[in-house]
């Protein structure tokens, strides 16, 4: 908590700084002065708040979570926890003939020819003294993906999809005299929203002496690769997803309102207090932006019209202070768009009320050492079976950048 709480303090300082920083920055501006060391300057502290904003989102999307995405997440680390295939990972090298002669031979029996002759970069003159160290660890990129489930409602299901009740239309109370007629009032509708489980897979060959002779664990990163591709690829339908064959995308459904940013090319802080202001007042108050990195670093430089930064940078960790736009949490989504003319980089609102993900079949590994015996190889077949979409399009609000 203390580290964390330092984390916390650090960024508040730094978009203090950066405050500061950027206003002189306008002033030059006004001014026609072109300063590169300010420039550079505000460029290192951008780069230190985006050192911080790993820590702000753990604790945003922690904050967003509730018991029952806890319990799916569980049931899915129960999955990836399963026995190792007992693949003896730390087996032995044979020791190498030259190593071997060496050995025996000893330095004495070397002569002064050979000693001179001896070095590293010649396996056969010494190189093989010199073994390089082999690390067992695989280098990986960062997989950037989109955490719309820890701002959306989730919800498991046993049959291959879910059907809910909604209201679709209601009817108005009327005054009436204390002996006035009164008559029906109609318009009351209902309709069913489905949500439907799709599938997505993964396939891969792994030949059996890999399997055997590898110093890693290749099922149980086969098993890590599987869950964060998986996430990867459902984090991009739940934002841009076309509901054909996979999720719908919050970003993609036609009754989710859209609000433009006043600017052709550019956010604007009057844009976003317009989006913010274009849901009901009970979403609002839960509500949530979401954008990916490069948009946050471009909302970080607005200020509305009293001068204020709509950024606020979390003080407090025993408050349950994050950062804020406008006093709102925000998400980080890399699927976002980037802010360009008639792009959407931004979307609001209550998420858990808008927008419903469906769990099927959470992750299942086949291990088939059949189908591709002949070649030598086991073969893996990952699947998984999930649902999302829009449920109360009113919730949500995005914002367009456009005049």
């Amino acid at each position: 908590m203390d580290d964390i709480q330092s984390v916390v303090s650090g960024m508040g300082e730094a978009f203090e700084e950066f405050k500061k920083s950027y206003d002189q920055k306008l002033e030059n501006v006004k001014q026609g002065v072109n300063d590169p060391l300010l420039d550079e300057k505000i460029s290192k502290i951008e780069s230190k708040l985006d050192s911080y904003e790993n820590v702000n989102q753990q604790i945003t999307l922690q904050k967003q979570q509730n018991e029952e995405l806890k319990e799916q997440m569980d049931r899915m680390e129960t999955v990836l926890r399963r026995p190792s295939s007992g693949m003896d990972s730390e087996r032995k090298a044979e020791t190498l003939e030259a190593w071997d002669s060496y050995c025996r031979k000893g330095l004495e029996g070397i002569t002064p020819d050979e000693r001179k002759a001896l070095t590293v970069s010649n396996d056969s003159t010494g190189g093989y003294l010199a073994p390089p160290e082999y690390v067992r660890e695989l280098l990986k990129s960062v997989i950037e993906i989109s955490p719309i489930r820890g701002i959306a409602r989730i919800r498991s299901t046993a049959q291959r999809s879910i059907q809910i009740p909604k209201r679709t239309g209601t009817f108005a109370a009327q005054w009436v005299s204390e002996s006035g007629t009164r008559s029906e009032t109609t318009g009351w509708q209902v309709g069913l929203e489905e949500i439907p489980a799709h599938e997505h897979y993964a396939l891969v060959d792994i030949s059996e002496q890999d399997l055997e002779d590898s110093v890693f664990d290749l099922e149980a990163e086969m098993q890590s690769e599987f869950a964060e591709q998986f996430a990867k690829s459902e984090g991009a339908a739940f934002v841009s997803g076309d509901a054909v064959g996979k999720p719908e995308g919050i970003m993609t459904n036609s009754d989710v309102a859209e609000v433009v940013s006043g600017a052709g090319a550019l956010l604007t802080a009057d844009g976003l207090i317009t989006l913010v202001h274009s849901v009901k007042s009970d979403y609002g108050r839960n509500g949530t932006f979401v954008f990916n990195r490069t948009t946050l670093a471009a909302i970080r430089k607005l200020k509305d019209t009293a001068g204020q930064y709509v950024f606020q940078a979390g003080m407090s960790l025993q408050n349950g202070a994050t950062n804020t736009v406008l006093g709102h949490p925000y998400v980080e989504a890399t699927d976002m768009a980037d802010v360009a003319a008639n792009a959407y980089p931004v979307a609001f609102g209550d998420f858990r009320r808008g927008y419903m993900i469906v769990d099927r079949i959470a992750l299942a590994v086949l291990r088939d050492p059949f189908t591709q015996a002949t070649t030598g190889n086991v073969r893996y077949v990952a699947r998984r079976r999930v649902g999302g979409q829009v449920i109360l399009a009113e919730a949500i609000v995005k914002q367009k950048v456009s005049a």
